[in-house]
């Protein structure tokens, strides 16, 4: 069966970067009738806040994810020390006790001679005595994975075939000094522990994915079908990952952006498919297909999720929407009539309050000097109250016919003075509903 995971870390606020893998996952789980596990990877006790892990819940049920069962690493903590305690008889682990100025220096050292920097394996020429030595000056060991040097290779659902000679890179910390698990070790004992088939994560984690199938071969597991997502970008190819602060979830929400606008573009981009308004998160996982996401990097910009909102809310049901015009106050009997009107003319749902405001209570009106008289004359012909759609016709006409004004001239004006704006819906069709004008 496939069981695939979605593993944030709840250090902040999901962002859109997050959304691919987890939208991936997700797919490739439901598409299989498998398994999609929600793990929060929340072995760092000083970062991770409760804020944040009730923000992940948030946005993904804002999205429409579900998910078979929920883990925290940090109800797991005995289990990866179990694990550990286990390669340490095996060999694989390794204490090692140089500071972090001492490491620094060795890379340096190595790079001035034109040497790549990795970790030159010290710790395992460390005598009990040398270790005794380092614990009296107060230092605290630390555990590191002692690499097969090795080739490691593994097809890759999107990046193709890899190869990666581990002895190019340094045997990575499992523990820190505080005992604090690292994320490397944490989740390859996880997913070889969850039965986890498939995984998809950004390119970032090429070399972490070579390290982690020794480690869980070494755990006595099978590692998965890894697949590597390009990174995101900004539009002109600028590097996005200092903006994703300012592109989370919780904030595109905010904005009034609908969440099958993020799923429909962000389930094509960096593939070769064009993106499909899906109404429905089914639909967005119906049309996914890994095969056609590329290696290259992945443009991303924001402003292409407005039109896609836009084209959402216009499509909008009455009886969808009915509860939020409830809540703005709009009688039960004038909702389908604003609906009608409003659906056509906002951005966001969250507009059609705007709407209502003008309906309810009028505009303020936008009278250009020059046109103060020819206002003042067409408000004495303005029929009483209340108005219907042949109201702006017959009105229209009769200002026509006594001030000689037509087309451009005499219609901008009127809508101006009455909505105070240029464009807006049909006004034959608005000046039933406008319960008050402010221009008396």
């Amino acid at each position: 069966m496939t069981v695939t995971r979605f593993a944030p870390s709840p250090t902040g606020y999901l962002h859109i970067g997050n959304l691919r893998a987890a939208l991936m996952n997700f797919a490739i789980a439901r598409q299989q009738g498998g398994t999609f596990i929600l793990r929060l990877d929340d072995t760092d006790q000083e970062r991770s806040k409760q804020e944040y892990i009730d923000g992940v819940f948030q946005d993904l049920e804002w999205l429409g994810f579900t998910w078979d069962r929920v883990e925290y690493q940090s109800k797991r903590l005995a289990r990866y020390h179990e694990a550990a305690e286990q390669l340490k008889k095996d060999g694989r682990l390794y204490e090692v006790f140089e500071t972090p100025v001492e490491l620094d220096l060795k890379r340096k050292k190595l790079l001035n001679m034109g040497k790549p920097p990795v970790y030159d394996r010290a710790g395992l020429k460390l005598s009990d005595e040398d270790k005794a030595k380092y614990l009296s000056e107060g230092r605290t060991g630390y555990w590191r994975y002692l690499l097969d040097q090795e080739r490691i290779e593994w097809t890759d659902g999107i990046l193709g075939d890899i190869s990666i000679d581990a002895a190019s890179v340094s045997d990575p910390v499992m523990f820190k000094a505080d005992g604090q698990v690292l994320y490397t070790f944490a989740s390859s004992v996880d997913d070889v522990d969850m039965g986890v088939t498939d995984i998809v994560r950004g390119a970032d984690h090429v070399t972490n994915t070579a390290t982690q199938i020794q480690i869980m071969k070494s755990l006595g597991g099978v590692p998965p079908r890894f697949a590597h997502h390009s990174l995101l970008t900004g539009p002109q190819g600028e590097a996005l990952s200092k903006r994703l602060g300012t592109l989370s979830l919780r904030d595109l929400r905010a904005s009034g952006i609908e969440p099958q606008a993020v799923l429909s573009l962000m389930a094509r981009l960096g593939s070769s498919k064009p993106v499909e308004l899906c109404t429905t998160i089914e639909e967005v996982i119906a049309g996914f297909d890994i095969s056609t996401f590329g290696a290259a990097p992945t443009k991303f910009d924001e402003a292409d999720l407005r039109p896609l909102t836009r084209h959402l809310v216009q499509k909008m049901p009455l009886e969808v929407v009915a509860p939020k015009l409830t809540g703005i106050g709009v009688p039960a009997d004038l909702q389908a009539a604003v609906w009608t009107i409003a659906s056509q003319n906002i951005e966001v749902l969250a507009d059609v309050a705007n709407w209502w405001s003008l309906m309810r209570d009028g505009a303020e009106p936008v009278i250009a000097e020059e046109d103060r008289e020819f206002i003042a004359e067409a408000l004495t012909l303005l029929p009483a109250q209340p108005w219907s759609e042949s109201t702006w016709g017959e009105w229209t006409n009769a200002v026509k016919a006594a001030t000689g004004r037509k087309g451009k001239g005499l219609f901008m004006p009127l809508r101006r003075a009455l909505t105070g704006l240029d464009h807006g819906p049909d006004m034959a069709s608005l000046m039933p509903l406008l319960q008050k004008v402010r221009l008396s």
